[in-house]
Order: structure tokens, then sequence, then C-alpha cells
């Protein structure tokens, strides 16, 4: 994920929840071409978040690195140009 520093989730498999280790990222709701605009969340200080997008919940995980997702399929980085 260094070509754009926040990390990037997806959510094609349609879990329920996506744990990640990031209190800021972007949700783009599933792996282009059907992604929806790429929504920055903010966690702050609280430890689940919903995209206002497409509805999918994520809950902060301190045992993740940062950028780090369970399931890790739900990780997203973007086709080098």
């Amino acid at each position: 994920m260094a070509d754009h520093g926040t990390p990037h989730f997806q959510n094609d498999a349609g879990v329920q929840v996506i744990e990640v280790g990031s209190r800021e990222f972007m949700c783009i709701g599933a792996r282009p071409p059907f992604d929806h605009p790429h929504i920055f969340i903010d966690m702050g200080s609280e430890n689940e978040a919903v995209c206002s997008y497409c509805s999918t919940l994520y809950r902060f995980n301190a045992a993740l690195k940062a950028g780090a997702c369970l399931p890790k399929e739900c990780a997203w980085e973007a086709a080098a140009a």
C-alpha cells in the first residue's frame, strides 16, 4: 500500500465484519470495476465504523499491523501502472 499511503479495503466476499489494523482508511466497496466512490473513514477513538456508502462494518483490531485486515483478502492495492 505504499503507492497511496492510506490503506484501502474492499468487501467482494460480503463478509459481515472486516477487522482492520488502522483507524484511518478507505473503503472501496468491491474490487474495480465494481467499486463505489472511495470513502475515507476515520474511526477516531471508536473501535467500529460503518461505510456510509456500502454499509460494510469495520472493526479496529489492535493486534493487526497498520494496513492489515481480516479476512486478508479484503485488502486492496491498485495494480501497478
